[in-house]
């Protein structure tokens, strides 16, 4: 497969294809957490963030929580469960919670700019789930990070995709849809490491989508309209970025 080329894939539940090999979320993906196993996850993820993972402990963990250490072990087993939780909270719930964006009719630059606001909407919301998630992947046992790879992988191809469907339409001017996601990608991510609360997430997803669309895929249009454009896709399409923590 050359840069230029779309991989096959499918809507979530599907089987794909693409470097990894065949893809089958239907069949890997876990069942949903309580909303007790996602505060958890969400207190160990600033303790972590705070301390780095090797040198907390599980009592750390619960103390985080107001929980006694025991009770903890009735909603994991150990401390690589709960960052496995971490690491899908900002893989597996970008796919199912906000990807559909990139399908519909809307035209394709709307469509990537839409996801652009609410993958930064997403890291506002979660910044230290994503930091953590980011820093300690390799932590998690081969299974698991594979797992959260196969996430990863397939949140990128669908972005590849709508670039190259851009750019066969006029709309991007990208010679490498393949380095442009990764680029992308990798601008969009490194917001975790230093977004503060005090910054307008509307206002910085606007400027994101002129340096992303606008510059690295060099879209001929008119790029304030773009933006404006997402925000009324973004509300209408009544996805939920994250409950806020």
């Amino acid at each position: 497969m050359t840069t230029g080329d779309a991989p096959e894939s499918g809507p979530l539940g599907t089987a794909t294809t693409g470097p990894l090999g065949d893809l089958d979320f239907a069949a890997s993906t876990p069942p949903r957490k309580s909303a007790r196993r996602l505060e958890i996850a969400s207190a160990a993820a600033r303790v972590f963030a705070d301390s780095s993972y090797h040198t907390v402990g599980m009592r750390e963990v619960a103390a985080a929580v107001g929980i006694r250490g025991a009770s903890l072990y009735n909603h994991f087993s150990s401390k690589e469960e709960i960052l496995y939780e971490i690491a899908l909270s900002v893989t597996r719930d970008t796919v199912e919670g906000f990807l559909s964006v990139l399908d519909g009719s809307s035209p394709v630059a709307v469509r990537l700019a839409a996801l652009i606001r609410a993958h930064l909407q997403h890291v506002a919301i979660m910044r230290v789930e994503h930091l953590v998630a980011i820093a300690e992947v390799k932590e998690l046992l081969p299974e698991h990070r594979a797992h959260v790879l196969e996430y990863k992988t397939y949140y990128h191809r669908r972005v590849r995709d709508v670039i190259v469907a851009g750019h066969r339409s006029g709309d991007f001017a990208s010679p490498n849809p393949r380095l442009a996601t990764l680029a992308l990608m990798d601008m969009l991510n490194s917001v975790s490491g230093w977004y503060r609360d005090e910054y307008d997430i509307d206002e910085l997803a606007d400027d994101y989508i002129r340096m992303g669309v606008g510059g690295l895929l060099a879209h001929p249009g008119d790029v304030d309209a773009l933006c404006a454009e997402s925000r009324t896709l973004l509300r209408e399409s009544g996805v939920v970025i994250a409950a806020r923590r």
